[in-house]
């Protein structure tokens, strides 16, 4: 029983590295999820067009044919005729546990609780950083006020130094016609 039951083991850099911000979203594409779940590409899909409706487009959308090869330009292994003649689907977070709920193989199940482990952490990542990057704005826009301040006290200094000059009377003789 422990021979048929393999556990995978599947390092949270290498399905970080699978995650991929299209249309603000963080998403995973169907052929590396297949490859996570240990399946065809083709297999996947067919298992997703038979259930649409588990599939809003909150859960999954298709790429456009831009998408699709500015993801190709990111990475160097896909080359041009070495993938499917059809546009890949990309997955949220709630598309990638409804696609173990499609599939229903254990291996399946268990890469979508890995996956949504890791999608976990790295939200938890960002909201620690996130006080971070709020302090470090508070810096920036005390600098900047900081500076517009010191920009005005230089100023009122080159004016107290080189005061404007008026024009003064002329001394001396003047010409018929000549004006003060």
């Amino acid at each position: 029983m422990a021979e048929s039951i393999k556990s995978i083991v599947v390092a949270d850099e290498a399905i970080i590295s699978k995650i991929y911000l299209i249309r603000g979203q963080k998403v995973m594409i169907d052929r590396d999820l297949a490859e996570l779940y240990g399946v065809e590409t083709k297999r996947l899909k067919e298992q997703v067009n038979r259930n649409l409706n588990r599939f809003p487009a909150h859960f999954m959308f298709e790429l456009t044919q831009e998408e699709n090869e500015n993801l190709r330009s990111q990475n160097a292994t896909l080359r041009h005729g070495a993938h499917s003649k059809y546009l890949p689907y990309a997955f949220t977070e709630h598309g990638v546990l409804m696609l173990s709920n499609v599939l229903k193989s254990s291996r399946a199940v268990e890469m979508s609780i890995k996956i949504i482990d890791v999608f976990v952490k790295l939200r938890e990542m960002l909201l620690t950083h996130k006080d971070i990057l709020l302090k470090l704005e508070q810096f920036e826009r005390q600098a900047v006020q900081n500076s517009e301040d010191i920009q005005m006290i230089f100023a009122a200094l080159k004016e107290l130094l080189n005061p404007p000059l008026e024009p003064r009377p002329r001394i001396g003789f003047r010409r018929p016609g000549e004006e003060e």
